[in-house]
């Protein structure tokens, strides 16, 4: 009599739900990072309908910076206070609003309120503090390589905007660019509302290669007082200086100089403004590819070798960057364009790692004041560059003095020390004669 063998069914497969807010977080930081590709190519639009010197409009994007920055501990308490959503969906309305008023600005003041303070803060509350947060929400597997798409959003998104800005603006103005970036910002907003969710119990799963011990409570405290504490408890850590240190010097190298001066600087030795943002935006697209890579890389390689090697290898570029401008970009330019996209942000995975490492739960809000000295050096550089560049008549003083302080971001990530759990002891096979003394004595 034969009988009947059941089969199982294959196992269906689904899209775990990380995913998909991984998705729509990389759109909002995309939407936001829009109108943060205005700035580069609007210095000189905003120099010849107005009369600003490069210093003035320099000081409403340092002042952006810096505001970018010392958000985002807050917004990483706020999102644990409200939820992401809440925050992201606010932030998006922020942004939108600082964008779409520039076109009825006729002061510098108004610049500095508009571009400056709104987009700023909305963008702050947005910033790398939103990828951490993810991050250690809804991953436990994959972290170092999603923390690598998600900040090759942002920051691809601020350079692959540029060449449609840039022609926005030579075809229809400045204010139709704005408006344009007004409009990037507000799309994002029903995506967020939809697929946004701000923990894994929300949707009834565990974080992606966890447990449900892994989705932690939500903190009810105030989000001043979680960010104060957050940075109480690392400044007494050296690894935080010298993280804070090193990200202070990378914001330098990357938003506050290379982001809004390198047009201005090629257009100083004739380039077109437009060929300019094209560079700019290959930037971008490299970006994705180095920072995504350096994601993976964070999850097999020691993350402070990986700083040493992005931080030096930075400084070198910039070293050499001075005779490569020229009326029409050579090929060394664009070896050095491919190889800036690369390193722009690939410091981000490693340097997140390392907070995970030493912080812990409260990584994200640590993270946001490591975030916030990397946009206060990006502060530096943007109002710097502009002084430097009206008082020499030249940036190359800039190119150099940045490519110095690489050097020194490099030695002290490597000076970090590794905070690694124990390793489980390992068995030792038995003795022999070990073995044999006891079963005399048994």
């Amino acid at each position: 009599m034969l009988c009947a063998v059941t089969v199982p069914a294959p196992p269906r497969t689904r899209i775990h739900p990380a995913w998909w807010v991984a998705a729509v977080t990389f759109l909002a930081l995309v939407g936001a990072a829009a109108f943060r590709a205005v700035p580069g190519v609007l210095i000189d639009p905003l120099r010849e309908e107005f009369g600003w010197s490069v210093s003035t409009i320099s000081a409403a994007v340092a002042i952006n910076m810096a505001l970018y920055g010392l958000t985002a501990p807050f917004a990483a308490a706020l999102m644990e206070r409200f939820g992401i959503r809440r925050v992201v969906m606010c932030a998006l309305l922020v942004v939108a609003a600082g964008s779409g008023l520039t076109v009825f600005m006729t002061a510098s003041w108004q610049l500095v309120l508009l571009w400056g303070v709104l987009v700023g803060l909305g963008a702050g509350a947005m910033a790398l503090s939103l990828v951490a947060t993810v991050t250690n929400r809804w991953f436990v597997a994959r972290r170092g390589l999603v923390s690598g798409i998600l900040t090759a959003g942002g920051a691809a998104g601020q350079l692959v905007f540029l060449p449609l800005v840039a022609w926005i603006d030579s075809e229809h103005g400045w204010r139709a660019a704005s408006l344009g970036t007004t409009a990037a910002a507000l799309a994002v907003i029903p995506l967020v509302a939809w697929l946004l969710r701000d923990r894994p119990r929300d949707l009834g799963v565990v974080p992606y290669g966890g447990t449900a011990a892994d989705d932690l409570d939500p903190v009810r405290v105030g989000a001043g007082r979680a960010a104060l504490q957050g940075l109480a408890l690392a400044a007494r850590a050296r690894p935080f200086w010298l993280l804070a240190g090193g990200f202070f010097i990378c914001g330098m190298s990357t938003n506050g100089l290379v982001q809004p001066h390198f047009i201005p600087a090629a257009h100083d030795h004739g380039m077109p403004v437009t060929t300019a943002a094209s560079l700019l935006a290959v930037v971008g697209i490299f970006d994705i590819v180095g920072t995504i890579f350096s994601g993976w890389l964070t999850d097999r390689v020691d993350p402070r070798l990986l700083l040493l090697g992005y931080y030096g290898l930075r400084g070198f570029s910039l070293f050499l960057l001075p005779p490569l401008f020229g009326p029409e970009p050579q090929l060394s330019m664009v070896v050095f364009i491919v190889f800036y996209g690369l390193d722009w942000v690939a410091t981000v995975p490693p340097t997140l790692a390392l907070c995970r490492e030493h912080f812990g739960a409260r990584a994200p809000v640590v993270f946001g004041w490591v975030f916030a000295s990397h946009q206060l050096g990006s502060a530096v550089a943007a109002f710097g560059g502009g002084v430097i560049r009206d008082v020499t008549g030249s940036y190359d003083l800039a190119w150099f003095l940045a490519g110095a302080l690489c050097m020194a971001a490099a030695i002290m990530s490597v000076s970090i020390r590794r905070n690694l759990p124990p390793a489980e002891p390992t068995a030792l096979p038995p003795d022999p004669q070990e073995a044999a003394a006891a079963q005399a004595h048994g």
